[in-house]
């Protein structure tokens, strides 16, 4: 997107619970920036079809997105960012299709549709945000990175692993892909959701967690740091029990694949 074709949605940031002071995006065919300002607990959004997407905590109180378009067909991605009253929401739009683009339409939430591709472009994202911002981020084909983040982390991928560090915590799904996550804080309320298909979970936890604990799996077993007060199991492959005092509840979940529940703190 041009910085041009941005100035289209100057009306709804205007009105969107302070998102920027100021904003600039520039698509230039195969590469893109963007850069601004969002007020505290917002949430940057990036949703991709194929290709990486790297983000780290900053010590900067700007926002800062580039992207690099990659392989044949590469400068017919566009890539569109919507503000909106939570944050910002940037996406990548592939040509094609019944409706003239495979992936979108480009909106806030986990909705993210995509229609067969046979596309060989990439889209590799890299993020850098303040502390005080919420980070999500959803991909079809290509793992997801967060290193550091200060808020809360969602973070979907179906074939790609996932690896993940917060200050507080994060939930986190893939398909084909293994899930790698440390959270510095436990005071989630009702229910957190750990899950994937084809592949092992790592969970990293702090010390003082309280949780009721609820895992699945057809061919893993859970191992945890954590005395945990059993309640019920079937066949090894369900087990709920408690770690702590409970309170929250913590769904582990995997089809082909252990989950290690580990004891930290960052």
């Amino acid at each position: 997107m041009t910085h041009k074709g941005y100035n289209r949605f100057c009306p709804a940031l205007a009105v969107a619970l302070c998102i920027s002071s100021w904003a600039f995006a520039q698509d230039r065919g195969h590469d893109f920036e963007w850069t601004g300002k969002l007020a505290a607990d917002q949430i940057l959004e990036i949703k991709n079809l194929s290709g990486r997407i790297e983000a780290r905590g900053d010590a900067s109180d700007q926002v800062e997105v580039t992207a690099e378009k990659i392989g044949p067909g590469a400068d017919a991605v566009k890539i569109e960012v919507v503000p909106h009253g939570a944050g910002v929401t940037i996406c990548a739009i592939y040509p094609g299709g019944e409706t003239g683009a495979v992936s979108g339409p480009c909106e806030p939430g986990r909705k993210w549709h995509v229609d067969r591709d046979e596309s060989k472009a990439k889209v590799n994202f890299v993020v850098h945000l303040p502390a005080n911002l919420r980070f999500a981020a959803t991909t079809v084909n290509g793992s997801i990175t967060a290193d550091d983040i200060g808020r809360s982390v969602r973070a979907d991928s179906v074939n790609g692993s996932l690896r993940v560090s917060t200050k507080q915590w994060a939930e986190l799904t893939s398909v084909n892909g293994s899930i790698e996550a440390r959270m510095g804080s436990a005071d989630w309320t009702g229910r957190l959701k750990i899950s994937t298909v084809n592949g092992s979970i790592d969970l990293k936890m702090p010390g003082d967690l309280n949780a009721d604990v609820r895992f699945s799996s057809v061919n893993g077993r859970l191992s945890s740091d954590f005395p945990l007060s059993l309640s019920g199991t079937l066949g090894g492959r369900r087990m709920e029990g408690r770690i702590g005092n409970g309170g929250r509840e913590l769904v582990l979940n995997t089809v082909n694949g252990s989950v290690h529940l580990r004891g930290d703190s960052i």
